[in-house]
């Protein structure tokens, strides 16, 4: 297997450690169950309101609305409004990309996953 020339993307390289940060951060927050939940139903139905999250989800407006607010604020969720009704869609498309190619992985390596006592769920 040959291995990537460089981490370098666009100016962001996580072999610095602040660049690194932010990217676990970005990790961390598709990492909360919740939220990865939201972006799969957004990625899955295009666009949705916050009582259609809500009802998917079975969760309390309140919560699903600060999980919301944290997708949009790093760059995975947008908003618009229409009238009372704010609706919800993925910002980026990459992410559409990304999370297929992180779940085949997953897939793939899922025993292992679910047995190792070093991360947490």
């Amino acid at each position: 297997m040959t291995g990537i020339s460089s981490l370098d993307v666009d100016g962001f390289d996580v072999t610095t450690r602040p660049d690194r940060e932010i990217a676990v951060r970005f990790f961390r927050g598709l990492a909360d169950p919740t939220r990865l939940h939201i972006v799969a139903l957004l990625l899955e139905h295009g666009e949705m309101n916050v009582s259609d999250i809500v009802t998917a989800i079975g969760g309390l407006q309140g919560r699903v609305s600060s999980h919301l607010a944290c997708l949009r604020h790093c760059g995975l969720a947008a908003d618009r409004k229409q009238g009372r009704n704010v609706y919800y869609s993925i910002a980026d498309p990459r992410v559409a990309q990304f999370l297929p190619i992180a779940l085949s992985m997953i897939a793939d390596n899922a025993t292992h996953i679910a047995t190792c006592h070093r991360i947490q769920a």
